[in-house]
């Protein structure tokens, strides 16, 4: 019997080919084989143009494949994809309280609720936090590697889990308040959340990928947003701004700071430019709790307590939005989006206040050509 033989249809190529764009497999095209993702990723720009062929929206084509929530309202363009189920962490990794538990919720966290008690990590506790943190950068970088167009936001986690298995970590988000996956993957309009799926990223996407990481009993959490392909200039300048904010409000940490000033610095820094701060979302106090005290909103004037001392671990991860600052949330009780479809995006470190000001325990190790955005 004659098997048949399928070719790239990358230009000039027409090597055996057996990898499927996976938008066309959603959409159930016939053809698209290409030989290798250097081959797709090369013919992206072409060859979405048969998606939009196909449907009278190239976005809105997984509506006409799978669509969850016939009678929502959504904000903007991105619409879900498929979710695969969670992946599995093996016996031998040590797992936060809520990781098999089946309402997800975390005792430890739960059992302080409500108090503005700041710990004072020990020696022996901030060098842990240093070792989860440098951990969780590590599996940043992996995710970065594979972060691009055609590639799927399921795969990114598929990427992130096995990075974390090696290094002997549980991803801190994997069945937190029985969130699905290992990471969070913001893309577009997402505001913070966002669940991985099977969408391919498409060319002009922004991306946050949110990393956390559970070590010898703590946490280390970071996020960085990526271009995808070719980025508009508003984009651009939407996630530089993003970054700077971050780091303004990471110059002021120091002993004898108020935790609300850090919300007033990066307010000032994103109006000025004509961008939102959200203000649903705040960073945290984090240690062997994934979230606790402190409470670090982003806005200005707000009335978070605490002073910071030598000893604090916490998170700044402003999300900053094109439009307004106000969001809205998918049926799946996760995806944070803006409410008028623009774009946001985001960026995180984990930080440990010093005697003199503080350092920055998930810092990048080196910039080596990553497909981050600009610094």
């Amino acid at each position: 019997m004659a098997t048949t033989v399928n070719l790239c249809e990358a230009p000039d190529c027409n090597k055996e080919a057996k990898l499927r764009c996976p938008t066309c497999v959603k959409l159930k095209l016939t053809g698209a084989f290409f030989c290798s993702q250097e081959c797709f990723k090369s013919s992206w720009n072409t060859h979405k143009l048969v998606h939009k062929k196909a449907v009278d929206n190239g976005e809105l084509a997984c509506n006409e494949v799978y669509n969850p929530w016939p009678n929502f309202t959504f904000s903007g363009l991105l619409r879900p994809y498929p979710v695969t189920p969670p992946r599995k962490v093996p016996d031998h990794i040590e797992k936060p309280d809520y990781a098999t538990q089946s309402d997800g919720f975390p005792a430890s966290e739960r059992a302080v609720k409500g108090s503005t008690n700041i710990d004072v990590l020990t020696d022996e506790e901030q060098e842990s936090m240093r070792v989860v943190c440098k951990l969780g950068r590590e599996v940043l970088e992996e995710a970065s590697k594979v972060v691009a167009v055609g590639m799927t936001t399921d795969e990114i986690d598929r990427v992130v889990h096995e990075a974390c298995i090696e290094r002997d970590c549980y991803p801190s988000p994997l069945n937190y308040y029985n969130f699905p996956k290992s990471c969070c993957t913001s893309l577009n309009e997402v505001i913070c959340h966002g669940i991985p799926d099977l969408r391919p990223l498409h060319d002009g996407d922004i991306l946050n990928v949110d990393i956390s990481v559970f070590h010898r009993g703590f946490h280390g959490d970071l996020n960085e947003t990526f271009f995808i392909g070719n980025i508009s200039a508003k984009a651009k300048t939407l996630v530089r701004v993003t970054n700077e904010c971050l780091k303004k409000a990471i110059e002021i940490v120091k002993p004898g700071v108020k935790y609300r000033e850090i919300g007033d610095v990066i307010q000032k820094h994103a109006q000025s430019h004509g961008f939102s701060v959200v203000r649903t979302y705040c960073g945290h106090g984090i240690h062997k709790l994934f979230h606790t005290a402190p409470s670090v909103p982003h806005y200005a004037k707000n009335k978070a307590v605490g002073i910071m001392k030598a000893g604090h671990a916490f998170t700044i991860e402003p999300m900053i939005s094109e439009g307004t600052w106000r969001d809205n949330t998918w049926p799946d009780n996760w995806t944070s989006v803006t409410v008028d479809g623009k774009l946001s995006a985001q960026f995180e470190e984990t930080l440990l206040v010093t005697d003199s000001g503080c350092d920055v325990l998930t810092a990048r190790i080196k910039n080596n050509g990553r497909p981050y955005f600009m610094d």
